[in-house]
């Protein structure tokens, strides 16, 4: 029996593409409010003509305010368009797309978000808004969260609030820094994240990629030991999914390394292992931190990435990923993984 929404794709097509438009109008101010009328223009791929009579509409509705610092949604406009993410999900196939990705990379659970943040840089707001409902939905008490570097994390931290947390929260680094930018780096991000929530947190101050002798030395140091005993406890990991060139370069890998890593044609990377597109670990540095045998054991794996640029990144790394794995991605990665 057809839907209302599969009867409007036949019978109003054009319908169903001016809901759209206009949802990721409300979608994109709700996430950057206050937005001026030319970042929304060039955000969404929007002529600021077509974008003006738009906003006049939905000003009209009430659903919009325009002020001199910019756009911003009322309260009748923050719930149109939290009753229009269900709908809009269906319209565009997401719910289809998810079930399907999960069955064709064999993880727990997939959760995608509308657009594709490599060209829409404010879909990682989005990312980082569907990760904390992933971890308010999961995490319930007293827990431990060890937490990767990367801009995608960063942005997570962001945008996670004190209401998705009942209990309290410990957020440690994953690893060590990866001599990238600081506010990137996985200290960091766990501070972000804690002043967020009002929690705690505790620090890692050791290199993520060193020798074998200085490993051995390093993880008897009492402070270090006692941090990676709660790394080693954690009951839940937030994680991104590089690039594999990208993140050898943030690691000024050597030039010997770099030239297998590129030889053996590695397309992703995480917890410092580097995997070709069948899966398999072509190269791996030593880090001081989480590795991948420690994922089969907390209950909780979160991994988010996205951007069609990812995609093999994230197919290679998900031949490897626990089955406990949930992974949140945006519409342009998932796209060219099915």
């Amino acid at each position: 029996m057809y839907s209302l929404i599969d009867i409007q794709k036949r019978l109003l097509p054009d319908l169903l593409k001016v809901m759209q438009k206009r949802y990721h109008i409300l979608q994109y101010i709700g996430v950057m409010q206050p937005v001026g009328r030319r970042s929304l223009s060039v955000s969404l791929g929007i002529t600021e003509r077509v974008l003006r009579s738009e906003v006049e509409f939905l000003k009209e509705q009430n659903l919009i305010t325009i002020s001199n610092v910019g756009m911003t949604l009322t309260l009748d406009g923050k719930k149109v368009l939290m009753n229009l993410e269900s709908i809009m999900r269906d319209v565009t196939g997401i719910n289809e797309m998810e079930i399907r990705l999960q069955k064709k990379l064999g993880v727990k659970r997939v959760m995608i978000v509308t657009g594709d943040s490599d060209q829409s840089p404010w879909v990682l707001n989005e990312l980082g808004l569907a990760c904390a409902k992933c971890m308010k939905k999961r995490l319930s008490g007293n827990h431990i969260i060890a937490v990767t570097g990367g801009t995608t994390m960063a942005k997570v931290a962001e945008m996670i609030t004190p209401d998705i947390v009942r209990g309290e929260w410990l957020f440690v680094p994953a690893r060590g820094g990866i001599g990238e930018d600081v506010e990137n780096q996985a200290n960091t991000i766990c501070a972000k994240m804690a002043d967020q929530t009002e929690s705690k947190h505790r620090v890692l101050y050791v290199p993520d990629q060193v020798s074998k002798e200085m490993y051995q030395s390093i993880v008897k140091e009492p402070n270090i030991k006692e941090v990676l005993r709660l790394i080693k406890s954690a009951s839940m990991v937030l994680h991104g999914i590089g690039d594999a060139i990208t993140m050898a370069e943030r690691r000024n890998t050597s030039t010997g390394d770099l030239e297998k890593i590129q030889h053996a044609e590695a397309v992703g990377e995480a917890f410092g292992y580097y995997f070709n597109e069948a899966g398999e670990v072509v190269h791996k540095v030593q880090t001081i931190g989480l590795q991948l045998k420690d994922l089969a054991s907390i209950d909780h794996v979160i991994a988010v990435a996205g951007g069609a640029s990812k995609a093999k990144a994230i197919r290679a790394y998900m031949k490897q990923a626990p089955s406990s794995t949930v992974l949140i991605t945006d519409e342009g990665a998932a796209m060219k993984l099915l």
